[in-house]
């Protein structure tokens, strides 16, 4: 059984992110863009007396992505990525050009993802960012 963990990190307010993984399927196997049907994203604000509690950020909620755009078919490595020397297969640069995705400073953000694979069940992966 895999471990599940959300990626944490830091965002500004209001301003851009960029959200890299390595994301795996069951067998250990970095998930590859052709091995992915549908994906889609949200991002959600925690409330911190109920984690339970996500409010969905207008503009950013279940999202459809391009897999070929956002899985790469190697693991690559070098900058930006900092995590090991493996490497990354997932990239999001989450656009903010209508939305803000991080309007307020303060708060935790769950960005989550769901991957419905081409053979398999569901898979999902999510980011927790703190925005200053």
């Amino acid at each position: 059984m895999t471990t599940a963990n959300d990626i944490r990190g830091v965002v500004f307010k209001n301003g851009p992110a960029v959200l890299m993984a390595r994301i795996v399927g069951p067998e250990g196997d970095a998930i590859a863009p052709s091995d992915v049907a549908l994906l889609h994203y949200s991002v959600l604000e925690v409330d911190h007396c109920d984690h339970d509690t996500l409010v969905p950020v207008e503009g950013h909620d279940n999202v459809e992505l391009d897999p070929d755009e956002m899985f790469r078919d190697e693991l690559e490595t070098g900058a930006p990525w900092t995590m090991d020397e493996m490497g990354y297969n997932f990239r999001h640069d989450l656009a903010i050009d209508e939305h803000d995705a991080f309007p307020t400073a303060g708060v935790d953000y769950q960005v989550r993802y769901e991957v419905v694979p081409v053979v398999g069940q569901r898979m999902v992966f999510r980011f927790l960012v703190t925005c200053i």
